[in-house]
């Protein structure tokens, strides 16, 4: 079955054009410029249903408008990322564990940008 012939796509997905649309934008939009903005062809309420979870989960901030909110992400996309990793962190209760085997997963390259960031930053 492909898209369309109804097939749904991940709510993670649609969430992320969503965000791209935000980004992109670099202001305030309405529900009606996201809609306008993403590559999928999406219904109003779909567009709407998408902005208010990411408003829940704190991805994204809102603010009244004419008509219902403009909504503005709160990160960029890298810090996103980073919440993220931090949040998957926070759910495992052994951290040095996790961070153990995320250290030993990471490049050389990557290692020694970690190492300089930390040292940049006093740690």
């Amino acid at each position: 079955m492909t898209e369309g012939d109804g097939e749904r796509r991940p709510a993670g997905e649609l969430e992320a054009s969503v965000l791209a649309a935000l980004w992109a934008a670099g202001q305030p939009q309405s529900a009606a410029e996201v809609r306008s903005a993403v590559p999928q062809p999406l219904a109003r309420t779909t567009v709407a249903t998408l902005l208010a979870r990411l408003h829940d989960k704190g991805v994204v901030d809102r603010s009244p408008a004419k008509r219902g909110f403009v909504y503005f992400p709160v990160e960029d996309s890298h810090g996103l990322t980073a919440r993220r990793m931090h949040r998957e962190l926070d759910q495992d209760d052994d951290r040095n564990t996790v961070l153990a085997r995320f250290i030993g997963g990471l490049t050389n390259e990557d290692e020694a940008e970690l190492r300089r960031l930390l040292d940049e930053n006093g740690h």
